[in-house]
């Protein structure tokens, strides 16, 4: 009797560790196929993905409003990053023959309090929004280390030393000067954080979002400042210590999403 149970535990064991060995290697093949298809150009971090169309049909080039001579475009979309995003595509844009079409934000950050976001790049030649697109993807873990997060919230810091067109068209930067962009959630946390910017260095405001204006709803207030480089820079830091002081002060630990820029 005792014997017969045994056996018919050993064998439903077998059969669930045989099931189990199917689906890893049904889910790692499936995994490994990747997207074959010529417009999948990458995918990183915030679930972003880059596409490329080397001839955008002609209808939709007038719906975006795309001057004709630009038959390409590069497009990257994430449900979670905005700022990191728009950083990511500066350097693309300082680096390639490609202008930018497009910057959008949604709401969305899968339920978090911030944004989601999606960055047109246009060109006349089809390999240099692809390359921008590939920069861009590059360039996204680095800018992401300068997120903060956690239950309560979260802080974003963002800097150059040159702002190009992404930033211009994002949030009016102007080109070629030093340029800061604070970020914090709850809007409280932002609001302080943009205070003490201002206080600690001399910069000049730029842009200012609330929950209501500026933003698309989220929870957040996000300023932008210009400056001297060392100046702007200086803002920066201190309105990240500030940040992390305060979403620490309401029982959080916030951590960078990857590792620290600066």
């Amino acid at each position: 009797m005792e014997g017969d149970l045994l056996k018919k535990i050993m064998e439903a064991v077998e059969a669930n560790d045989s099931g189990t060995n199917r689906t890893a290697s049904s889910s790692g093949t499936a995994a490994s196929k990747g997207c074959g298809l010529t417009e999948f150009v990458g995918a990183a971090i915030g679930d972003t993905v880059g596409l490329v169309i080397a001839n955008l049909d002609a209808t939709l080039r007038d719906k975006i409003k795309l001057d004709p001579k630009y038959r390409s475009i590069g497009i990257v979309s994430s449900r979670t990053g905005g700022a990191p995003h728009v950083m990511s595509a500066d350097t693309a844009v300082k680096a390639t023959n490609s202008i930018i079409a497009s910057v959008e934000f949604a709401r969305d950050t899968k339920g978090g309090a911030g944004h989601g976001s999606t960055i047109i790049f246009a060109s006349e030649d089809v390999s240099d929004s692809r390359r921008a697109v590939e920069i861009m993807l590059g360039e996204l873990d680095e800018n992401f280390g300068n997120v903060y997060g956690c239950d309560a919230g979260h802080i974003e810091l963002h800097y150059t030393a040159r702002a190009s067109f992404a930033l211009e068209k994002a949030f009016s930067a102007p080109v070629g000067k030093a340029f800061g962009i604070t970020v914090g959630a709850p809007p409280a946390v932002g609001m302080l954080m943009a205070d003490i910017a201002l206080k600690t260095a001399n910069v000049d405001i730029v842009t200012y979002a609330s929950p209501s204006q500026g933003t698309c709803f989220s929870s957040e207030i996000i300023i932008t400042f210009t400056g001297d480089a060392g100046a702007v820079r200086q803002a920066v830091l201190e309105a990240r210590e500030v940040g992390l002081s305060v979403l620490r002060g309401m029982g959080q630990n916030p951590v960078s999403v990857t590792s620290p820029a600066w």
